[in-house]
């Protein structure tokens, strides 16, 4: 059964990015693949649900979190240029992108996605502590959807313009959206530690973790915000980079 889950995951996955990527061409937008991130963890858990035992609350807040996010990302996107992070990529992959972007970053967000949805896919049962994952998801979950909304208020502003958001949960950490999906993706985890196969999933939501506070996330958003936003080296000094704090205090402006 769990070599059959995991297979047909795999080849859904993979479909499913397949068929995001011909969206991606036709649009000729390479953030395509943003939308599909979320999308992609919501099939997972539906078919999860469908050809094993996932629990139906854990998949239903898979799906929840998903489409959320998917919807939100597309909403952000739409109207706006190319983000640039992907026009540099494309650039860099030569006159002909379409199969290296294909193969670098739609394949390997497939694999990454395949693999951080893993006690997802393997989880059975429900227990206590699947009662505690879900507390640890509405966290997170309550982080994200706020810090996201926050943020969408502050830049429909056209007097922020230039300015650099450091109220509301962005006070007391630079990434709210960030943590509180690290967060609900530790509390999808602790939902499936109801038998040792979802427990031994540990690498999952580190790898999602890691991926937020030090891989593609975090880092390459910043480095753009130092750029742009003059007062974004004083918001750094003084605020947490990812898990919530209270503000530093004495620290000088530059």
């Amino acid at each position: 059964m769990i070599a059959t889950t995991l297979a047909v995951n795999a080849g859904v996955t993979l479909a499913a990015v397949a068929l995001t990527f011909a969206i991606a061409m036709a649009r000729k937008r390479w953030d395509t693949i943003d939308t599909f991130w979320g999308l992609g963890f919501a099939i997972v858990a539906v078919t999860s649900f469908a050809v094993a035992d996932t629990p139906f609350a854990l998949a239903a807040l898979t799906v929840i979190w998903g489409v959320r996010l998917a919807v939100h990302l597309h909403l952000r996107n739409h109207g706006l240029p190319e983000d640039p992070r992907y026009v540099k990529m494309a650039k860099r992959m030569g006159p002909n992108p379409a199969l290296p972007m294909f193969l670098r970053v739609y394949l390997l967000q497939a694999v990454i996605l395949w693999f951080v949805s893993l006690p997802i896919q393997l989880a059975s049962g429900w227990g206590w502590v699947s009662w505690l994952g879900v507390v640890v998801w509405i966290v997170g979950f309550a982080f994200e959807t706020v810090g996201d909304d926050q943020l969408r208020r502050f830049k429909a502003d056209p007097a922020n313009k230039g300015k650099v958001l450091d109220t509301g949960l962005w006070r007391y950490t630079r990434h709210p959206n960030y943590f509180g999906d690290a967060c609900l993706w530790w509390g999808l985890y602790l939902m499936a530690c109801t038998t040792w196969t979802g427990a031994a999933m540990i690498l999952s939501p580190i790898v999602m973790t890691y991926l937020l506070a030090k891989g593609t996330g975090k880092p390459l958003l910043e480095k753009g915000m130092r750029r742009s936003r003059p007062g974004y080296a004083y918001y750094v000094e003084r605020t947490s980079g990812f898990f919530p704090l209270p503000p530093r205090k004495n620290v000088t402006p530059r």
